[in-house]
């Protein structure tokens, strides 16, 4: 019995270890927080390896981890709620010298690093797709979707699952699952943002950019950040509600509420959700760098058109980022 109990162990985990990436992405464009992802992914397996005896293989076991996955994400989303971002709660503030108050009580939207949710290196289209699957700007679009259309146009616009196996998972008919896919779309071209804007990270004049925009918080050169921001670039910093568009703001609300000295803050890149970013650290009294903020970029043709800064350091570790500079 107990060899028996062990084969079946080695045999679940060598079957479905496999998927646990791409249901890790699954998980965090449901849920819009890598931490949630994680543990529920795990949750998903503890119920999958629980019922493993009875996977009868009606169908294959891809599906049927998508199914438990997806339950276990409607279930949480139903307890917590969806993660906003700062621009999906209102519109932009024009007063960037008003001091900013936290709302830490809000659940808010997390960035997730590449390394975690990359798709096959590879496959060059499973890329490009995994990247526009999860860019931060859609997965907080999908924020806007009632749950079940939110499972609906994964399933179907990302996964690319035929109608006919969305309606099998959700236990539901075609024409419920082509209903809210419909709906689902007609609602994300509302809040979605045009996709073909964002250069491609192997760009050489974003490389450019970057490098610019690293050494101009480095430096504390306002002068240089003026020149990289679009001139209607957003800005939006979690947990506070507050967010602001227009370079000349931006530069308002940095000068005013940062005030940076030249060698305060340094910064070290990463990549979340497809697209550029940086750790950035704050010196301390002790005069060592600290993690400070976290900042995603959307780099287009025309410069820079949004930062979104997190100010959840415990993402540092997610991403690799090392806990001093």
């Amino acid at each position: 019995m107990a060899n028996s109990t062990l084969d079946t162990d080695h045999d679940f985990q060598n079957q479905a270890d496999p998927y646990r990436r791409e249901l890790l992405a699954h998980c965090y464009r449901m849920l819009g927080s890598i931490h949630d992802a994680e543990d529920l992914v795990q949750e998903t397996y503890l119920r999958a390896w629980r019922s493993y005896g009875d996977f009868e293989g009606r169908s294959s076991l891809r599906t049927w981890l998508y199914r438990i996955a997806t339950n276990v994400c409607l279930t949480a989303i139903d307890q917590r709620g969806n993660r906003p971002m700062p621009s999906g709660l209102g519109g932009p503030t024009d007063d960037p010298e008003r001091p900013v108050v936290a709302s830490p009580e809000v659940p808010w939207l997390e960035p997730a690093p590449d390394a975690v949710l990359g798709a096959d290196p590879a496959d060059p289209a499973t890329i490009v797709a995994a990247r526009e699957s999860t860019r931060l700007a859609f997965v907080a679009a999908l924020q806007h979707l009632p749950a079940k259309q939110r499972v609906v146009l994964i399933l179907r616009d990302v996964l690319k699952w035929r109608a006919a196996e969305a309606a099998e998972l959700l236990g539901t008919s075609t024409a419920a699952v082509n209903s809210a896919l419909q709906r689902a779309r007609a609602q994300l071209e509302e809040v979605a943002p045009l996709r073909d804007e964002l250069v491609e990270p192997t760009d050489p004049a974003q490389r450019d950019l970057l490098e610019r925009y690293a050494k101009a918080f480095e430096d504390a050169d306002i002068e240089s950040l003026v020149a990289i921001f679009k001139k209607d670039a957003v800005w939006e910093m979690p947990p506070f509600p507050e967010w602001y568009v227009g370079v000349d703001t931006i530069v308002r609300l940095i000068i005013a509420q940062c005030g940076p000295e030249p060698g305060e803050l340094r910064t070290r890149p990463a990549a979340a959700n497809g697209q550029p970013a940086f750790g950035v650290y704050k010196r301390d009294e002790e005069g060592v760098h600290r993690p400070y903020q976290l900042h995603v970029l959307s780099v287009t043709g025309e410069g820079l058109a949004q930062v979104s800064a997190f100010f959840d350091t415990t993402l540092f570790p997610t991403f690799g980022l090392p806990e001093t500079i």
